[in-house]
């Protein structure tokens, strides 16, 4: 099987990538290699082992081996301009293990206020225990972003959009801004994937994925991914040896089985996303809906302008209501679950305050006559559109009914 081309769509580029080993002449997936130690043919043989160390070369289990490989070559062509990619644990992982790839003690870190929550856990925790000193930053502001450097920042941590709220901020100009200035520009880019948002194209030095997410798609396994440009790459991989981490080969596997079918599943949910908050947005008790794909949405002309697809993730907040009237609301709900994560063939609700992780954005309530708990998150997955409008529709009159 030939490897991918520049010029194929990304649909042939899903189907073909990290197919290019032997084992394409004879099936079609790579059989799941579970292996802890790799044989040498001689003591020569085995001396001559740790001189190279990259993707394709038997050494030790933990290095990987022909599954794992084939799902790094995949996300590697399907992220332009990268060299190599680094699997990790989990989607926190990665973004641990980046970000010590880059950082050392006495360092600056830069990170977007709208993060994900564990992303803002690490630096105010693990990252901060080892000497690294973290900043947070209105990425709306790109004034105020420029004034944040000093002569020790070294790497800045973006998302986009925002997690929770969702906001969109203009990715090439801090990244250009972060470059300027000698930092590191690592974006977690798991909303939109290399598919909708080519983040090493757009500028950054390296892009994040939480494969648990749209990847794996169907809610059955844990993963994280890091892609960069050759010298990135190298300390990316380099870290992550250092600190042991390592995939299991089947979940490679169902990695590789989910990314088959990434492109449809997020055609599809970009699409009932896009009904179902043109719904939410019609109804006078929803006061805004958080939605980048959304026509008039906040940030939607960085949409048009950066992405070349969505995906189910988004967010609304209710207008006039409390927690009480949410709960009823997300409790009442028949085909959304009620859980973490999101990118799955399933939908999920789940409520969130903001002011409990934000430091310097403000949460605009009295724009929109708001209170603080008010948000609900939506994963929107492969339930036919009218059915989960349906379900929302009883849940908000279940609400009012309280």
């Amino acid at each position: 099987m030939a490897g991918s081309n520049g010029k194929q769509g990304k649909g042939t580029r899903l189907v073909t990538t990290g197919r290019t080993g032997d084992f394409a002449r004879h099936v079609v997936n790579p059989p799941v290699w579970r292996a802890s130690t790799h044989l040498y043919r001689d003591c020569a043989a085995l001396r001559e082992g740790p001189k190279a160390n990259e993707d394709g070369r038997f050494f030790y289990g933990r290095r990987g081996a022909p599954t794992q490989w084939a799902l790094s070559d995949a996300l590697t062509e399907l992220e332009p301009g990268a060299h190599g990619t680094v699997l990790y644990p989990s989607g926190v992982a990665a973004i641990v293990g980046a970000l010590m790839a880059v950082l050392k003690a006495g360092d600056v870190l830069l990170v977007t206020d709208n993060a994900y929550d564990p992303t803002r856990n690490t630096a105010m925790g693990l990252l901060k225990r080892f000497g690294v000193e973290h900043r947070f930053f209105d990425p709306l502001d790109l004034d105020g972003f420029e004034e944040k450097f000093c002569d020790r920042t070294k790497a800045v941590m973006l998302e986009n959009p925002g997690s929770l709220t969702m906001e969109l901020c203009d990715i090439p100009a801090l990244a250009a801004i972060a470059r300027d200035q000698g930092a590191v520009s690592l974006m977690d880019n798991t909303w939109a994937t290399s598919l909708g948002f080519p983040a090493l194209e757009r500028g950054c030095d390296i892009a994040i994925m939480a494969l648990t997410k749209h990847v794996g798609g169907h809610s059955d396994l844990m993963m994280g991914s890091a892609s960069a440009g050759e010298r990135w790459y190298r300390r990316l991989r380099m870290t992550a040896q250092q600190l042991g981490h390592v995939v299991s080969p089947d979940d490679a596997a169902l990695a590789l089985r989910g990314l088959r079918t990434m492109g449809v599943r997020l055609e599809r949910e970009t699409a009932t996303t896009l009904r179902i908050a043109e719904w939410l947005e019609a109804r006078g008790d929803v006061a805004q809906v958080l939605c980048p794909v959304l026509p008039g949405s906040p940030g939607h002309e960085l949409y048009e302008r950066d992405f070349t697809g969505g995906c189910g993730l988004f967010s609304f907040v209710l207008k006039d209501r409390d927690d009480a009237a949410r709960v009823r609301l997300i409790d009442a709900l028949e085909l959304f679950g009620i859980g973490y994560s999101w990118g799955g063939f399933e939908s999920l609700a789940l409520p969130f305050d903001v002011p409990s992780v934000r430091s310097v954005m403000d949460w605009p309530k009295e724009d929109w006559g708001i209170g603080d708990s008010c948000g609900i998150r939506l994963s929107i997955g492969l339930e036919d559109a009218d059915d989960l409008i349906a379900d929302l529709d009883q849940a908000f009159v279940a609400m009012d009914k309280g």
